[in-house]
């Protein structure tokens, strides 16, 4: 080869991107490194291989991955080299499909034949080993598992095989390789430690070094910084090297220091800043820049001029076994380039700006984060905008950085990527590294991956591969190829608006770029249209065909006008489509959406022929009429257009036509008026699509007045006075064009006015707007109203509604400030007339709103309001009255006309109520008012009591006895009664109203409650409490009401009384269930009972059931409250009247009714078990001749449950004993724990005369110890006078000298109980004695006292507060002292009383073991 590697190494370096021309390039879209003519090592490794020839390698296992197809240059992924595995192909097929749809195919991935068969071939023949790391520049270097670093040059050819496996036997497999800028050096790190430099012009070793890190660590990344002589290495114990190589007179040596050490965390990746050769003289260079990635965090350091940190960098969090990876790139922002550091551990990548400052600091500022849903195990950039991650499946993403973008995923499993977990784990020299780094290790592939000028090698066992950013037009290509001609465009497009990624080969300014890209869409497009018609399914159903051209033609005729090529559409491409016939007609339909959408707005003669042949053709009438009113009028055939419009009724485009092409407004009002006048003259209804038409004429001639065009836009300025002109000339026409004789006057108002009167005056009211200064325009106006007066006024042909709406119009008209129109005041009288006297009755609401709409609208001015009166009286036009009273203030008069009016007689409450509410009427008008309302209370309580009775309570509290005694009905008393005394149930009820109402008015809505709504007696009786209860008795008791009079006696205290008048009625209905004669009748008594039990049986039992079940109420609400014998004076006549029915029960019919009558008087029994004894109850049942005989088999069950009820009551006792017990033991327990426990002395002297209590020997002294810590002699305390002066010594309480003192004077503790720390928990007197017995001779201290005082006392009412709540024994007491004087029973419920926790209705016993306490 004739080039040397430095040549080569320069040519490479400047085919990246210039990055100091940056005003030439578009930042936005380019970064891009352009390919020069000389031969690079990326020019010639990109060039597509040779399709015929087929490479075969020596090594035949590697054949199934090598065989590549004839588009291998060209795939997405590297399923095309694939054995033919189907899920590959299947998985191939999706990721194009996900990805492709706007990006297409991002990358080439192209296998490096050349460089995989070497490394095959040498691991075979000279026993080099499978490959383990690589690294490219000028030159590519692969270094083997044993020791062999294999150098080939730019054309695949191996140079140099550096090394010998002798010395890989020595040094182990190269873990770590690097090539500095210019390519002449090559440093080899080893996995036992040892690194070696190579010449790469002549393949000398230069240097060996073997002492620059501690020994027994492999070397995990060896890199050149960009000044040759230094370099960094990184080892498996986590530390970090400086080397810098020296050569003193000949002889070469390495200096090393360390920059970083493993203790202090270790690192895993590093990576110095490489400038390009363009900005060798940035300056940032002059830092030398070095970026350190370890297991919690990144740091950025400085080698020059002296070592320094600049930043570091938490990842956050991160699995553990994620790998670092660091990546710096140089990238344009705002006019300066500047480097940008990528790092990540995880699935987020963090970008860091890195920039000088002035002052010579640097300065990192935080970018945008990019987030991904995988975990990245190597990060690279291709370009300053685009990265290549792979992620630890093993996937490949290209990935935007602006855009956050993913635009392609590829697989890379057939690579078979190296991992250098081996050198991570440093199993080369006894693995003796950290598990958290051995654990990194598994996903590490540093070594596998290198990046140089646009591409990216990665090296698998046995090959080696390259990746880099297809340019434009190979993108589209690619697409092409595969037949996806939509997304092609759409790429294409992509690339034409500058919104395209990695976008590659686009050069020189926008204008150019974007004529380039439209050159290539044109012939896309031509290639699209001729495969759809050869692939057009020639036989078959004809909505396949359509369907088929569907997906092609509206997508050639979007980007023609896109690419605003309408020649290239309508000449070239619909001149080759017109030859299919399904074709052509999908190609015009397509058109309508553009035309309507304003994108298309001119065709061709030929094209606009075929169109209109076409949509007539079909019937698309209302398609072909959106089209003509969107389209230019030059490019149509007029007289065949308007023709087509007129029959097939497209009117919107035939105005549009006439108006647009012959500036004709006049004609199709004519044509118009030819269809719809004929039917309205002679008074027959219209068909819809004459309504229709009609209804597209008042919008034409609005438009036409207002100067806008029909139906779209404005009409041209300068004629806009003349078309007002000339459409008002025909609307006053006398006659038409072609009149008959017979034909009437003014025949277009008329008939406009016929069509809807309503919106023709509408319209003429809007164009009246416009007329203010334009005198032609108001002698227009004047007339057109004398014409509308003389046609419709004394014309039986126009309803009362069509009159007044004329008239309203008019009234309109006159009541504006600068009105100039001029009415006959008579004519107005006339329509008075005509609208109050009409010949018949009908119409009358219609006439009525007529009439109060154009008084409304100012019409009142020009009558006489007294005739107005009149007239509207007679007529019964209320609404008019009210109108005319309201003018006059006369509001009482209103009231009349509300009553009077069956249609708003419900608004009358409002009116009146809101009337004498609100502010703004006098005095004297609100009195009338409520005279007036008095007067017709009769009245109005009959339309509704519930809003009389409201009105009453708001504005007649002090009427209410009068109002009352003028209501004849009871009913109706009943209902005003009610709604008056229950405010609650009446909507805006006034709040007071219920409270001035005497006792005698309840007492009288009680007997209306016993007459006519006798279910809802007991409630009103519960909730109203104005009554008396002695006239309420005797009422209920006069309609004989027997609840309801229970109820009223229990009230009153007589809860005997209530019993006895409840008991009579369950008797009485009792006595309904049983035969009241035996003898003669008693065989039909008991046929009628058979079939009585379904009619009536059922019913009877459940009132039976029903009263049994207040009397038991009553029982229970009244026994809380009485003793033994006043409880059994009202259970036991209950249960007798109970059961003496079922004596009188005979006969088969019976079995029922007493099975039942059982059911219930259990019922009885187990309500009554809680209150009598359950001897006394046997000893009662026992008696009853129904029980008593037999073998009580009746009763057995009542025997069991009273059993059950002694056995559940017993086993509750024994528990709660159980508990006190334990409560009072655990208390005791505690309490001695905490009185006896030891206490710690801070010092060994006595704290007042500070002499050590051990050495005074003159006396046996009591010593004092606080729990605080501080000890005293006892006779010192006794001078400082800090006991409690109590009588006796023994009951002697003391307080520590010390902490009293300090909390504010002597004794101050002992007065307030608060002081915790100044008074012992237990407070111990300790004798020392040293001359009595031998036992005691070396100072045992004896306990001789254990006294409670006040502050012990609260210490012990805090240590049971431990309890979060009341204890178990103030509960048990409670509820001993409840019902202390009550039998304890199974259904009977605690009765609320004041202040019991038992009252809550969710306590509950919590039974669960005492809080611990610290000892």
């Amino acid at each position: 080869m004739s080039e040397s590697p430095d040549a080569h190494s320069l040519l490479s370096a400047s085919s990246q991107l210039n990055l100091m021309e940056i005003d030439a390039i578009d930042d936005k879209e380019f970064d891009i490194p352009q390919v020069d003519t000389p031969p690079t090592l990326e020019s010639i490794l990109n060039e597509p291989e040779d399709e015929d020839e087929q490479f075969v390698l020596e090594d035949t296992c590697l054949l199934n991955t090598e065989n590549m197809d004839a588009h291998s240059c060209d795939t997405s992924s590297l399923a095309s080299s694939d054995s033919g595995d189907p899920a590959h192909l299947k998985r191939k097929k999706r990721t194009v499909d996900l990805n492709a749809t706007v990006h297409g195919s991002v990358l080439r991935h192209s296998l490096l034949k050349g460089i995989s068969a070497q490394i095959v071939s040498a691991a075979d023949k000279v026993d080099a080993g499978l490959p383990t790391a690589i690294t490219v520049s000028g030159v590519i270097a692969v270094g083997t598992s044993h020791g062999l670093a294999l150098v080939f040059d730019a054309n695949q050819a191996l140079r140099l095989c550096l090394g010998t496996t002798a010395t890989g036997a020595e040094y182990g497999a190269v873990s770590a390789l690097s090539i500095n800028h210019d390519c002449s050096r090559l440093l080899c790190g080893f996995a036992k430690g040892q690194i070696t430099m190579w010449d790469l012009a002549n393949g000398k070793l230069l240097r060996t070094i073997t002492d620059a890190h501690p020994p027994g660590t492999a070397i995990l990344h060896v890199k050149f910084t960009d000044d040759p002589t230094l370099a960094v290495c990184n080892d498996s114990g986590g530390s970090v090297f400086e080397l810098a190589f020296r050569r003193v007179m000949g002889m070469r040596s390495c200096d090393s220091r360390c920059l970083f050490s493993g203790s202090k965390g270790e690192v895993c990746c590093i990576e110095p800043l490489h400038t390009p050769p363009d900005l060798r003289d940035h300056p940032i260079t002059h830092y030398s820049l070095l970026a350190m990635g370890s297991l919690t965090k990144i740091l950025v350091i400085g080698l020059k001029p002296s070592l320094k940190v600049w930043m570091t960098f938490p990842y956050g969090k991160s699995d553990p076994s994620s790998v670092p990876q660091l990546a710096w790139q140089f990238v344009p922002v705002q006019k300066t380039v500047n480097p940008i550091l990528a790092f990540c551990r995880g699935d987020t990548v963090h970008f860091l700006l890195v920039k000088k400052e002035e002052t010579g600091t640097i300065h990192v500022i935080k970018q945008r984060q990019l987030h991904l849903s995988c975990d990245i195990i190597s990060l690279s950039w291709i370009n300053s905008r685009t990265l290549v991650l792979v992620d630890s499946h093993e996937k490949l993403q290209v990935v935007d950085r602006p855009s956050q973008e993913v635009l392609e995923t590829l697989d890379l499993d057939q690579v078979q990527l190296v991992y250098n977990s081996r050198h991570f784990k440093s199993l080369a020299t006894g693995g003796n590294v950290s598990q958290a780094l051995a654990l990194v290790g598994e996903k590490a592939c540093y070594q596998s991956v290198s990046s140089y000028a646009g591409q990216i090698v990665y090296l698998g066992t046995k090959s080696a591969h390259i990746m880099t950013l297809r340019n434009w037009r190979e993108r589209v290509d690619c697409l092409l190829k595969q037949e996806r001609f939509v997304e092609a465009l759409s790429l294409a497009w992509s690339f034409h608006e500058g919104t395209a990624k990695a976008v590659l080969g686009l050069f020189g300014d926008p204008v150019k770029r974007k004529g380039v890209v439209a050159d290539k869409m044109v012939e896309i497009l031509f290639q699209f249209a001729e495969r759809s018609l050869k692939k057009c399914p020639e036989q078959g159903k004809i909505q396949v065909m359509e369907q088929h051209f569907q997906d092609v033609v509206p997508v050639l005729v979007d980007y023609c006008l896109l690419l605003q090529r309408i020649d290239l559409l309508f000449n070239q491409l619909y001149g080759r489509l017109v030859e299919n016939v399904v074709a052509k007609g999908v190609f015009l339909e397509s058109l309508e959406s553009y035309i309507i959408a304003e994108r298309l707005g001119h065709l061709t003669t030929p094209v606009m022929r075929d169109l209109l042949a076409h949509y007539h053709g079909n019937g698309m009438m209302d398609s072909l009429e959106n089209c003509i009113v969107h389209l230019d009028v030059t490019s149509l055939d007029i007289q065949q257009v308007v023709q087509v419009c007129w029959e097939n009724q497209l009117y919107d485009a035939m105005i549009y036509v006439f108006n647009s092409g012959m500036n004709d407004y006049i004609t199709p009002m004519e044509k118009l008026f030819a269809v719809i006048g004929p039917p309205l003259r002679e008074g027959r209804t219209l068909t819809d699509e004459q309504v229709v038409m009609g209804n597209k004429l008042l919008v034409y001639i609005s438009c036409c007045l207002a100067g806008r065009a029909y139906p779209l836009g404005d009409i041209p300025e300068d004629l806009v006075a003349q078309v007002k002109n000339q459409v008002f000339e025909f609307l006053i026409r006398l006659h038409s064009a072609d009149s008959e004789e017979e034909e009437e006057v003014f025949p277009f108002v008329r008939t406009l006015l016929h069509f809807d009167t309503r919106e023709f005056l509408n319209v003429l009211a809007l164009t009246f707007e416009d007329f203010k200064n334009d005198k032609q325009a108001l002698e227009y106006q004047q007339r057109i109203v004398d014409i509308l007066l003389k046609v419709m006024v004394d014309n039986p042909d126009f309803t009362p509604s069509q009159v007044g709406g004329l008239f309203t119009f008019l009234a309109r008209q006159l009541a504006k400030p600068d009105n100039t129109l001029f009415v006959n005041r008579k004519l107005f009288d006339q329509v008075l007339e005509f609208l109050c006297s009409p010949d018949d009755d009908s119409r009358h609401t219609e006439r009525q709103q007529v009439l109060l709409e154009l008084l409304q609208v100012g019409g009142v001015v020009q009558f006489d309001e007294g005739r107005l009166l009149a007239l509207a009286e007679k007529a019964e036009f209320y609404q008019i009255c009210e109108f005319l009273y309201e003018k006059k203030h006369l509001y009482d008069r209103i009231i009349d006309c509300y009553l009077r009016d069956p249609l708003r007689k419900e608004e009358i409450f409002s009116y009146i109520h809101n009337l004498l509410s609100m502010p703004g009427y006098s005095s004297e008008e609100k009195k009338t008012v409520w005279d007036k309302t008095l007067q017709h209370i009769q009245e109005l309580v009959t339309l509704d009591p519930s809003k009389s009775a409201d009105l009453v309570a708001c504005h007649f509290s002090e009427e209410v006895r009068p109002i009352i005694s003028q209501l004849q009905d009871d009913q109706l008393l009943f209902e005003f009664l009610g709604w008056l005394l229950e405010p609650s149930s009446r909507e805006g009820h006034h709040p007071g109203a219920a409270l001035t109402l005497e006792p005698d008015l309840h007492e009288l809505q009680v007997g209306l409650l016993c007459r006519f709504a006798p279910q809802k007696l007991q409630s009103f009786l519960q909730t109203s409490q104005q009554y008396r209860l002695e006239e309420a008795i005797q009422v209920t008791e006069q309609y004989h009401h027997s609840e309801a009079t229970a109820y009223l006696l229990e009230r009153k205290g007589d809860a005997h009384g209530a019993f006895t008048v409840l008991l009579k009625t369950l008797k009485e209905k009792l006595a309904l269930l049983t035969p009241e004669s035996e003898g003669a009748g008693g065989g039909r008594r008991v046929e009628e009972e058979e079939e009585e039990e379904e009619e009536e049986g059922e019913p009877t039992l459940r009132r039976v059931e029903d009263s049994l079940s207040d009397i038991i109420a009553l029982c229970h609400r009244s026994s809380q409250n009485l003793n033994q014998q006043q409880r059994e004076v009202l259970w036991f006549p209950l249960l007798e009247a109970m059961m003496a029915p079922q004596k009188l029960l005979k006969g088969p019919g019976a079995k029922h009714t007493s099975e039942a009558l059982k059911e219930l008087t259990m019922k009885v029994l187990n309500s009554m078990s809680s209150f009598i004894p359950l001897p006394a109850i046997i000893q009662r049942i026992l008696q009853d001749p129904v029980y008593g005989k037999g073998k009580l088999a009746e009763i057995q069950g009542l025997i069991l449950g009273m059993l059950e009820t002694f056995n559940y009551e017993q086993t509750l006792l024994e528990t709660t004993t159980s508990l006190l017990n334990h409560d009072l033991h655990w208390s005791l327990a505690h309490l001695r724990a905490a009185v006896t426990r030891g206490l710690h002395p801070r010092q060994d002297h006595c704290n007042i005369c500070l002499q050590q209590y051990k050495r005074r020997q003159d006396s046996a002294e009591e010593i004092i110890i606080f729990s605080c810590g501080h000890l005293y002699h006892c006779q010192c305390l006794q001078q400082k006078d800090c006991g409690r002066g109590l009588t006796s010594e023994r009951q002697q309480g003391w307080s520590c000298y010390k902490c009293s003192s300090n909390q504010g004077g002597r004794g101050g503790a002992s007065g307030e109980p608060g002081r915790g720390r100044s008074t012992s928990l237990a407070q111990t007197r300790v004798t020392s004695v040293h001359r009595d017995g031998g036992a005691e001779a070396h100072g045992k201290k004896v306990f001789i006292e254990a006294t409670l005082d006040p502050q012990q006392e609260q210490s012990w009412d805090q240590l049971r507060c431990l309890y979060r709540g009341p204890s178990r024994l103030a509960i048990l007491s409670e509820l001993s002292h409840c019902h202390s004087n009550e039998k304890a029973g199974l259904l009977n419920p605690a009765q609320p009383g004041a202040g019991s926790i038992f009252h809550s209705e969710n306590f509950q016993l919590k039974l669960s073991p005492p809080p611990l306490v610290e000892e």
